[in-house]
């Protein structure tokens, strides 16, 4: 980690804004009016840890911690910044012979954790219960579920949107802020004949939530953003914070950006630190407007600097990076430099198929591991999932271990979700999604028993120790009594928190040897989920906190064990960022993958096209290899089949672009001598042939 005397001349400018030079090197806080400032921080350049030093600067000036709001998109992206930020003050103050403290950050955390924490905090002033529930997405698609079934939407002759697909759909309008039928037609045009009953199953989704005293994902940043709006909440979040600090600026949506300009309309103290050319979640509503308008989205003026030097890739890798984002029609165009010496050029392999793309994959890495470079160093990316699907069977047979990133993540395994609506729906009696789920899992207990179980609880105003009462069969009894004195006493804090989550899983280890074969792998995770509460100080936090930034991967999930510790890197694109590696191979590279097909005609899905492959090659430290099968296998799209399909080169690869590439055709063949000798006289006689079919003395005519 660079010491801040060690920060290059652009990363101590942006540390030291809003300072003032007193002398000497020494700076304090200035009295002037600290302008909005956006830190373009290009690919490789330091950002994390400008961020970190900037906060460090703020709280050894004197700036209380608890006065600085730092907003991440990841719960890990904020611990790493305080960790290095605290480094980083220990350092300072030990240097000038200082006592140190352990600087805790209380108001630093994703966008949707610090909202519901505003929310929890103001929940009165916009009529909210502070004890609302969060549910996940999982939760979310449930009820739309039970309600477009109780709409009679899922009974219609033509097929309805399936819950994800509703799920989808609500999401982007909120987080757009966009009308239904703009998303419908923009995004899901093959569900546009349904805009009325999606339009009726929304309104019905938004006011069983609020019956049931649930927020969604969603909901966190919509009901911030409007208790931004109303200027006295407003003004009382302004009075809290000295500073506000956002990463990742150019993955925010309109709601994020709307928060931001809805407390702080003037962006006095707010520092957001980003990178347009790695915009690439539009598919999520992040927009990159939000950053390429940030320095005139506020009352006051916003100051640019930009991080250029870059530390992670040589020279000839950052010229093909730099080439092909400066041919794009949009945005701030950061030419990035590095101090490295120069390493060999970028790769552009064509292959005839996705098969010789495999094998000359592995071909080369396991070339590079015999040379020292671990596979650990070394990362496949691709542009769609099943991009990687031969690559994968080739892996396999060769016995080469490998992680695929993108898989199914921890809260959405069955026996997590069992335990966590356990725990909600002892939090929030009211959760009738939860209910529904943990009622099925008992013996005896069907659809219509855990419904009639329900609308009991609801007579009774959600006492759930009104439910011993209910009448159920002899055999279903035991195990119903049992859930019901457990969510009693855990609603009640009959049970003290730190022991609440080892009861549930001691209650829950019989059910979950009754539904699953293999109970005893699963069950596993319940111990890790049981460990894990133990990092909380409530229910509440555990529940919103596991929600919103969950553990990435479960143990029922994991493949065999991986040979020598080692494993090979495959990833989609969308899930390397921020990441790198030695070695980069990126997957079909033509026209209809980069860019995606999709994105023809569509000027801006062009442009955020070109920054997903500006993203694959800057994650490259030595070596980069973008292959170009001229054939490639596709999966069913919708009503054509699996069909192959004929790769052109990609329109991103222009003169400009290929002239910073070495063109290698693989696999190389070269032909015998008798090969030469029969060519060399065939290739004569069909010229002549050729030729005389236009000439009058051919002996053909």
């Amino acid at each position: 980690m660079l010491s801040h005397s060690e920060l290059n001349p652009q990363q101590q400018e942006a540390v030291n804004y809003g300072l003032s030079s007193v002398g000497a090197g020494e700076t304090e806080l200035s009295d002037e009016t600290h302008h909005p400032l956006l830190i373009i921080a290009g690919a490789g350049t330091g950002k994390t840890n400008t961020l970190a030093h900037k906060t460090a600067q703020l709280i050894l000036h004197g700036v209380a911690p608890e006065r600085i709001l730092l907003m991440t998109f990841a719960r890990r992206a904020s611990s790493e910044l305080s960790s290095r930020a605290n480094r980083i003050i220990e350092r300072t103050l030990r240097e000038k012979q200082k006592a140190y403290h352990p600087v805790t950050l209380p108001w630093m955390g994703t966008f949707h954790s610090i909202a519901s924490r505003l929310l929890r905090e103001h929940a009165s002033l916009i009529g909210l219960d502070p004890d609302f529930t969060v549910m996940d997405r999982n939760d979310s698609a449930d009820m739309l579920d039970l309600l477009r079934h109780e709409l009679g939407f899922s009974g219609v002759n033509r097929r309805f949107p399936k819950k994800k697909t509703c799920l989808d759909i609500y999401s982007r309008c909120v987080n757009a802020q966009a009308p239904l039928i703009d998303i419908l037609d923009t995004h899901f045009p093959y569900c546009s004949e349904w805009e009325e009953e999606l339009n009726t199953l929304f309104a019905h989704y938004a006011k069983t939530k609020i019956e049931q005293v649930s927020l969604d994902y969603d909901d966190l940043l919509l009901y911030c953003f409007h208790m931004a709006q109303v200027d006295a909440i407003a003004q009382k979040v302004r009075e809290q914070f000295d500073n506000v600090l956002v990463d990742e600026y150019q993955d925010t949506n309109v709601l994020q950006a709307g928060i931001l300009k809805g407390f702080f309309p003037t962006g006095e103290g707010l520092t957001v630190v980003g990178d347009d050319a790695q915009s690439i979640y539009s598919f999520r509503s992040a927009t990159v407007d939000n950053i390429l308008n940030f320095p005139t989205a506020f009352s006051l003026p916003g100051k640019v600097i930009t991080l250029q030097q870059n530390y992670r890739s040589h020279p000839n890798i950052l010229n093909l990076s730099n080439t092909l984002l400066s041919e794009s029609d949009e945005g701030y165009k950061v030419s990035l430099f590095s101090e490295r010496k120069s390493g060999p050029m970028p790769k552009w392999i064509t292959v005839e198929n996705d098969m010789f793309q495999a094998e000359y994959i592995v071909e080369r890495v396991l070339a590079a591991r015999e040379e020292g470079i671990d596979l650990k160093q070394q990362a496949v990316l691709f542009r769609s999932s099943y991009h990687s699907d031969r690559l994968e069977l080739e892996l396999t047979r060769r016995n080469i271990p490998f992680v695929k990133h993108g898989g199914l993540k921890f809260l959405e395994a069955s026996h997590v979700k069992d335990m966590l609506c356990i725990l909600r729906w002892a939090d929030n009696p009211k959760h009738k999604i939860s209910a529904f789920r943990v009622l099925k899992l008992l013996p005896g207990i069907g659809p219509k028993i855990a419904e009639r179980v329900f609308n009991d609880l609801e007579k009774h105003d959600f006492a759930l120790g009104k439910l011993r009462s209910f009448a159920l069969s002899e055999s279903a009894k035991p195990s119903f009594l049992s859930l019901v004195d457990l969510l009693d006493n855990v609603h009640h804090n009959n049970i003290p928190w730190t022991e609440q989550t080892s009861a549930i899983a001691a209650f829950y280890k019989d059910l979950l040897e009754a539904n699953y074969d293999d109970h005893f792998t699963r069950f596993g995770d319940i111990e890790q989920l049981t460990m894990i509460s133990g990092q909380y100080s409530s229910r509440e936090r555990f529940l919103t906190e596991l929600t919103l930034d969950p553990p990435q991967s479960t143990g029922d999930l994991a493949g065999k064990p991986l040979l020598d510790d080692d494993f090979l890197i495959l990833s989609t694109v969308h899930s390397a960022k921020g990441q790198e590696w030695k070695h980069v191979f990126v997957l079909n590279v033509a026209d209809g993958n980069f860019p995606n097909e999709y994105a023809a005609g569509d000027k801006r899905a062009l442009e955020e096209e070109r920054r997903l492959l500006y993203v694959a090659i800057t994650r490259a430290k030595d070596e980069l290899s973008l292959v170009q099968p001229l054939k490639y296998w596709v999966p069913e799209q919708q009503k054509f089949g699996d069909k192959h399909v004929y790769g052109a080169k990609s329109r991103f690869f222009t003169d400009a672009v290929c002239a910073c590439m070495e063109p290698i055709a693989y696999p190389k063949r070269t032909a015998s001598a008798s090969e030469k000798k029969i060519a060399k006289g065939a290739i004569a006689d069909i010229k002549k042939n050729i030729l005389g079919m236009w000439n009058n003395t051919s002996p053909h005519r």
